[in-house]
């Protein structure tokens, strides 16, 4: 595709990969982060240092900076490579300058274009062109001022908000693998880590809290046990997407094709052996702590989004509820007093047609 200038906001370690990419692509990538002290490493260097699948070197953004304007100035898209817990305070920055430039979610995690869509309208801004990813295009973490991607997602589902097409445009051509589908309710029901993270980080809760987390979370903390209730969270998250009408791949087959799963145990159903056989994710420690993303963002920001769609649709989730309950009383921390539920979606009050209606602009 011919270049374009790109804003890609976040410097954690998806934004990082994404700048690389992106850069070794040809495009012009101009860099925000809202905290300075995680952008100064690269600022002072001028540079964003990068090893693993994607290379070794050093890419160059045109910018790097913490002034959010700055960063959209000239933009041809912006790339939002943030964990849902920093969504909302985007999106009101965003609906406040206001942006005009399509968006694109790398990811969108689980509701996040609809959380966006919520969050404009509660600040009386237009929505400008929006789409999601369904998971990180990247298996990466920053080690001593490098960015290290151990995995680049072989696919991704990617759809958008009506009126988005611009945005889903662009994230089609500027990242390999990503494919469309219907809408953003089969983009946000395909994030592996809504299945993925929760079973392992609340049935091991109390290995975090004994050792720090040190222990490898998708090899030593995938066991039998924890395989058999992923696998009944990973039926429960087919059975809404079939109730608004999607048919979605399980776990296994979707962690294949992303390319972070062994493909030879996930053919023969085997859940530990293809999780833990994934080789990008093979050396990844657990959480240190309740404070990780495991805990702060799937619960809150995955599991608990994925009830509210179940719930909107009819169908039971006792799984996604008991990791939900149980999570809640281990870390101290109710998923439900800053996560995503169904008013926060944008979506109370509504059933099966009414959020189609919402996803795919019926009338």
């Amino acid at each position: 595709m011919s270049k374009t200038t790109v804003a890609v906001l976040g410097a954690g370690a998806g934004g990082l990969s994404a700048v690389v990419e992106l850069t070794l692509a040809g495009h012009d990538v101009r860099l925000w982060n809202r905290n300075p002290m995680t952008l100064a490493p690269f600022s002072e260097r001028k540079a964003v240092p990068y090893a693993g699948v994607q290379g070794d070197g050093e890419a160059q953004p045109q910018v790097m900076t913490t002034d959010l304007a700055e960063a959209l100035q000239g933009a041809d898209v912006a790339v939002v490579c943030l964990p849902s817990i920093a969504h909302r305070s985007l999106f009101i920055d965003l609906a406040r300058l206001p942006v005009r430039v399509p968006i694109v979610l790398n990811p969108g995690h689980t509701g996040g274009a609809l959380h966006a869509r919520a969050v404009f309208a509660e600040c009386r801004a237009e929505l400008p062109p929006l789409a999601e990813f369904s998971t990180l295009t990247y298996v990466a973490r920053v080690k001593s001022g490098v960015v290290v991607t151990t995995g680049r997602a072989g696919t991704v589902r990617a759809a958008c908000l009506p009126g988005g097409q611009d945005a889903l445009d662009y994230g089609l051509s500027l990242f390999r693998g990503a494919s469309a589908v219907p809408d953003v309710l089969a983009s946000s029901l395909s994030n592996v880590n809504l299945v993925l993270h929760p079973p392992g980080a609340v049935l091991g809760a109390a290995w975090v809290e004994a050792t720090g987390g040190d222990f490898t979370f998708y090899v030593e903390g995938m066991t039998a046990g924890v395989a058999r209730v992923l696998t009944s969270l990973d039926e429960e998250r087919r059975a809404v997407a079939r109730a608004f009408g999607h048919a979605l791949p399980g776990l296994l087959a979707e962690m294949t094709a992303i390319g972070t799963a062994d493909p030879v145990a996930a053919e023969r159903g085997d859940v530990v052996g293809a999780v833990s056989g994934g080789a990008a994710n093979r050396q990844i420690a657990a959480p240190s702590s309740f404070a990780h993303r495991y805990y702060r963002e799937d619960l809150p920001y995955g599991l608990l989004p994925f009830t509210a769609l179940a719930g909107l649709a009819g169908v039971p989730v006792p799984t996604a509820h008991a990791l939900l309950t149980l999570g809640a009383t281990a870390t101290g921390e109710d998923p439900a007093a800053t996560g995503l539920d169904a008013a926060r979606l944008g979506l109370g009050g509504l059933d099966v047609p009414g959020v189609l209606a919402v996803v795919r602009g019926l009338s």
